[in-house]
């Protein structure tokens, strides 16, 4: 929504959602930045609470980890093993978004979490949607938990989990076909969740040590698709680069997101007073960029973590890199230096200097 204000006698086009039409009248351009500055906070704030659960040796923790692109063996990552169980709800932030956060649940329908009250002892409103992890065929706990969240109107999903262990396990017979296996798979489960009341379930077949393969991605788009407006960027935002979807789908957003940016810098340009419009500028770019860095796994803790769960050293990781912005500290300075950069290159004809502006800089940086 927009919304017009004059400054200067100046008619400007601004967003109706950030407040800022008195400050802009009255030249104030330090609350403009800030009302600016507060939207973005919010809307990368909103709070996304996912609850990864299964039984113990499912591979629910792998996928924890996996989701928040940490190996097993990092520090603050889910503790994986067969043996491990939950007594209580435990709480697993991601590591750049503190805003998301899944969580483990105990066993439903023991002495102390009986089934009929087992959503409500864990808290269940606070949580956005359930995924339910089996690594072979879901079990009657599993159902258990699916028929009390459905009857509390919640969104579920079921994921059956270690699919690379089975293609693998499949592999060795003569007439092996890798889709052929899939599908059996794929059909088993279904079968078996319709046996148990429920008409039409999808299952998702995942594995956590090869993301990029089978129907993670395909769990994804449902995730977003089901998920109210306001918490599907902090679903992308969080989830791992390891496909061109979904890279491509956070480089959209970003673009579109950077526009709405560029209209609101317009806007504080239209206050007459030298340099100043640039100053802001540069301060939202950097909290921007930062944001952007981070989303792209490109911050040093996120490379030093690819590389430790890939084996390509971190030097090597980085010197196939072209961004200037990945692994450094954003700063004005530093964007300053890159986009003088830019600028050059479009003085030389390269670039139209009419596009040269804010939005177009950060978009190029990030090729």
């Amino acid at each position: 929504m927009f919304c017009f204000v004059f400054c200067n006698g100046i008619k400007v086009r601004v967003s109706g959602e950030l407040n800022f039409r008195e400050a802009l009248e009255k030249n104030d351009i330090a609350a403009v930045a800030a009302r600016i500055h507060e939207y973005l906070e919010r809307e990368d704030n909103v709070p996304l609470n996912i609850v990864i659960t299964g039984e113990a040796g499912s591979g629910k923790s792998a996928f924890v980890n996996a989701l928040r692109e940490m190996s097993d063996d990092d520090e603050g990552a889910a503790p994986t093993g067969v043996t491990e169980t939950t007594s209580e709800v435990t709480e697993y932030p991601h590591p750049n978004y503190p805003n998301v956060t899944l969580s483990d649940l105990p066993g439903i329908g023991t002495t102390n979490f009986p089934a009929d009250k087992y959503l409500e002892l864990v808290g269940f409103e606070k949580f956005d949607f359930f995924i339910i992890i089996s690594d072979t065929r879901f079990r009657e706990n599993d159902v258990k938990l699916a028929q009390e969240i459905q009857k509390m109107k919640k969104k579920f999903y079921f994921v059956r989990s270690k699919i690379d262990r089975d293609i693998q396990a499949e592999r060795r017979k003569r007439d092996f076909s890798e889709e052929r296996t899939l599908t059996k798979i794929r059909d088993d489960c279904v079968q078996r969740l319709r046996e148990s009341g429920f008409e039409s379930p999808q299952v998702f077949l995942v594995s956590s040590f090869d993301l990029h393969l089978y129907d993670f991605n395909l769990l994804h788009e449902t995730l977003e698709r089901d998920l109210p407006a306001h918490k599907r960027h902090a679903l992308l935002c969080a989830m791992p680069n390891i496909s061109l979807e979904i890279i491509n789908k956070k480089k959209q957003t970003f673009k579109r997101r950077l526009y709405w940016l560029s209209t609101q810098s317009a806007a504080v340009a239209a206050i007459p007073v030298p340099a100043l419009s640039i100053a802001v500028d540069f301060a939202l770019l950097v909290v921007e960029v930062t944001h952007y860095v981070f989303a792209f796994g490109l911050n040093v803790p996120c490379l030093k973590r690819l590389s430790a769960r890939t084996g390509v050293s971190y030097a090597a990781l980085c010197a196939v890199i072209i961004s200037p912005l990945a692994a450094a500290e954003i700063t004005t300075e530093l964007l300053q230096k890159v986009m003088t950069q830019v600028g050059r290159t479009a003085s030389a004809g390269l670039i139209s200097s009419h596009h040269i502006n804010t939005g177009t800089n950060v978009m190029l940086l990030f090729r």
